[in-house]
């Protein structure tokens, strides 16, 4: 993807989301303490695809790390990602592996 992913966390919701013409583009996640679990990727069938997943997960992530949270992948999906981006390890709690 060439363009910039910008996610909004609705609170409320409690979900990230980014916005297009096509729908909204969510990750669902529950916050417990300092940890976030990342339950559900629910992503427009016009936008299913794996380098706009990757993006979007990249992005969310990101994001949780600049707040100093924990991120328990729940969702088969996010937790294959992290399988194969050992650079976000550092975000997974202590003794949980993935």
């Amino acid at each position: 993807m060439d363009n910039e992913i910008v996610i909004n966390d609705n609170e409320f919701l409690r979900q990230f989301e980014y916005k297009t013409d096509h729908g909204i583009a969510k990750i669902e996640y529950s916050l417990q303490e300092r940890k976030i679990f990342l339950t559900k990727l629910i992503v427009p069938e016009e936008l299913d695809d794996i380098e706009f997943k990757n993006s979007f997960i990249k992005t969310v992530l990101d994001s949780i790390q600049e707040r100093n949270l924990r991120v328990v992948p729940t969702s088969p999906r996010i937790a294959s990602f992290l399988r194969k981006h050992k650079e976000y390890k550092d975000l997974l709690p202590v003794g949980v592996r993935i």
